[in-house]
């Protein structure tokens, strides 16, 4: 049984502590928020032990993984002390996205785990989909060939305005993320933005890709988009076949160039997934099998390691555009 704690109660953390309780092979000892009578609460419904303090609470209780499902600016601002407390202390550590909105911050988080040889995971849950599954299937066993392109587009509504970069910072770690789980590094990034009416952030992003492949890719976000549409949609292809994830879990088609057979995964309305929630569950639940069955730090799925290359595309295509859209070099 692998012992929980959750830091950070309020919106994802709720998510995340209702998620512990339910996996049989995880228990729930403790949840810590730095406003205690939030902290109370979920204490009181969960009938776990509350803290103010992470310090307090990895002296006082017996935690195998600290979750880590603060937010802050920018929706990674509150991450990076508690886990930096947490690797201290020795502790696996599974993080919300962003990994940080500081670059630096980031950095040093990853390498901190690094160093102490500790498992550091983060929440990138959109490609833990049979959707996603599939399709990775199919680009691993080399059914579609040479990777040529990637088109991605990831678009939500929301109207906030922490900042001008919130909507790069927080919204696409999702989006980098599929696009470098099915075709690797990102090499260089060329962005343009406009901002959506009203608006004083950047609501709205083109960004041209190359990866370390050679392939090329396009991602296009917005955060003014109608939450009726679809928000997600991926299309992978190659010199011998091409293929698209529908709206994260829905389906996914596989198209060979020389067959009219085409290879179609359902999200049956029977068992299937009921909705962009239960990717939490699915990513959750292989964190934990990973934690379980031991698996090394350097092979965790969906890693800090994966959550520090989404930002450094990130901070890339922030500075292009900042440039006027020069091609800027990933960091490596």
């Amino acid at each position: 049984m692998i012992r929980v704690a959750v830091v950070g109660v309020n919106n994802i953390g709720k998510i995340h502590c209702l998620a512990y309780k339910r996996n049989p092979d995880t228990e729930l000892v403790a949840v810590c928020d730095l406003m205690p009578e939030r902290a109370e609460a979920a204490g009181r419904l969960h009938g776990v032990p509350a803290y103010a303090d992470l310090r307090e609470l990895l002296a006082s209780e017996n935690v195998d993984a600290v979750i880590v499902a603060t937010a802050g600016v920018e929706k990674g601002s509150h991450h990076y002390e508690p886990v930096m407390i947490a690797l201290e202390a020795g502790k696996a550590v599974f993080v919300e996205k962003p990994i940080s909105n500081n670059i630096e911050e980031a950095r040093r988080m990853v390498a901190f785990a690094r160093e102490k040889n500790l498992v550091l995971a983060c929440n990138l849950n959109h490609r833990f989909t049979p959707a996603a599954y599939r399709a990775k299937e199919l680009v691993d066993g080399g059914k579609l060939g040479d990777l040529l392109f990637l088109n991605m587009r990831l678009t939500i509504q929301n109207p906030q305005e922490d900042t001008e970069w919130l909507h790069m910072r927080a919204l696409h770690p999702h989006s980098i993320d599929v696009m470098r789980y099915f075709a690797g590094d990102i090499k260089r990034v060329q962005a343009f933005m406009t901002k959506g009416p009203g608006r004083t952030s950047w609501s709205t992003v083109s960004v041209n890709m190359e990866f370390a492949s050679g392939a090329v890719g396009h991602l296009t976000g917005s955060y003014d988009m109608s939450m009726r549409h679809p928000i997600e949609y991926c299309e992978v292809a190659g010199h011998q076949g091409r293929l698209v994830v529908d709206n994260v879990y829905e389906n996914m088609t596989y198209y060979p160039h020389h067959s009219d057979e085409l290879t179609v995964v359902r999200n049956s309305i029977f068992g299937g997934m009921n909705g962009f929630d239960d990717t939490f569950g699915q990513r959750i639940g292989k964190f934990i099998e990973e934690l379980k069955n031991g698996v090394k730090p350097e092979e965790i799925t969906a890693s800090g390691a994966d959550a520090l290359a989404a930002q450094e595309v990130i901070e890339a295509a922030i500075q292009s555009h900042r440039s006027g859209g020069a091609p800027v070099t990933v960091p490596s």
